[in-house]
């Protein structure tokens, strides 16, 4: 009797994919990978490995406001990176507002996707007015920026709740702003690899047999958009970062209380010219490192994902 063959597990083919093997080849994308894993890893570990807790009040002291890193002059060896205005170490509330921002990032980029995904795969499948009414919708979504959709929402609930509600619920609102602001960029992407995989066989037959929509287009239609959607999600994870930081700079973001990385840089930002740069220089440096490595996990899963330009 001849021997049953039995099928490769999902791990099996995943290392024989010529995804894998494109990864392996690649230096700068397995060196951004290695960075952007080494900052999630400290993010989520953040509370055991931080010298103190930004959060903890007991823990500042204003007489160690102002005070440079540890190698410099005036500096002290429990202070590496030096402290903020409030005397908080600058090492801690960079790994607190690491976790933050990027918790803020994948919660938009959520958002994102599911408003995306839901608009785009029904406006490409039904098409018709439904199509024309909802891609209407997205164009005026666009014309309307990330920061102007943030002043209204954020004008509107101050006044309605108070200061004090915002920033109770200014990571919920962040993410909420973000991600309203940014789902036409996947519904446009998902409309279009619809509009392309409906006319296969395999949609046509999915009909043929009395399947509904929903099951057409979320079972058999949407497994074959992914490549783009995972694109895209990268570029997006990194201007939510982004707008975070660029918001809570204008002071329409968290509050001084909740350190993520663009709200530390607006607090340095007035200190920076009475010689504390350090309050800015590294938070900057970080969310700037943050951003580049995941738009080069991006361009490379871009180019992996469109064989007609990649070279290897």
């Amino acid at each position: 009797m001849s021997a049953v063959s039995t099928a490769p597990s999902r791990w099996e083919r995943f290392k024989q994919s010529d995804f894998l093997y494109y990864f392996l080849r690649d230096k700068v994308a397995m060196s951004s990978f290695a960075v952007f894993l080494l900052f999630v890893i400290v993010a989520i570990s953040s509370p055991w490995i931080a010298p103190t807790n930004p959060y903890d009040l007991s823990s500042i002291d204003i007489m160690d406001a102002e005070l440079p890193p540890s190698w410099m002059e005036g500096g002290n060896e429990h202070f590496w990176l030096g402290t903020d205005e409030q005397g908080r170490d600058i090492f801690s509330t960079i790994l607190y507002g690491s976790r933050l921002s990027l918790t803020i990032g994948f919660l938009a980029v959520g958002l994102q996707l599911i408003l995306g995904i839901v608009i785009g795969l029904s406006a490409g499948y039904f098409g018709g007015r439904i199509d024309s009414f909802l891609m209407r919708f997205a164009d005026i979504q666009l014309s309307f920026s990330t920061m102007m959709v943030a002043i209204i929402v954020s004008a509107i609930f101050k006044a309605s709740f108070g200061g004090e509600f915002f920033s109770q619920y200014a990571v919920v609102m962040l993410v909420v702003i973000i991600g309203v602001a940014e789902w036409p960029q996947y519904a446009r992407t998902v409309r279009a690899s619809v509009l392309a995989e409906k006319k296969k066989e395999y949609v046509e037959a999915a009909r043929v047999m009395g399947f509904k929509a929903p099951r057409i287009m979320f079972r058999h239609i949407l497994p074959n958009c992914l490549s783009p959607i995972l694109v895209i999600s990268t570029v997006q994870v990194a201007n939510a970062i982004m707008s975070e930081a660029a918001l809570s700079f204008l002071g329409l973001g968290l509050p001084v209380d909740q350190p993520s990385l663009g709200s530390l840089i607006s607090i340095g930002f007035t200190y920076i010219f009475s010689g504390a740069w350090w309050i800015t220089a590294f938070p900057g440096a970080v969310l700037v490192l943050l951003v580049l490595v995941i738009n080069l996990l991006g361009d490379w899963l871009r180019d992996v994902f469109n064989p007609k330009i990649y070279k290897g």
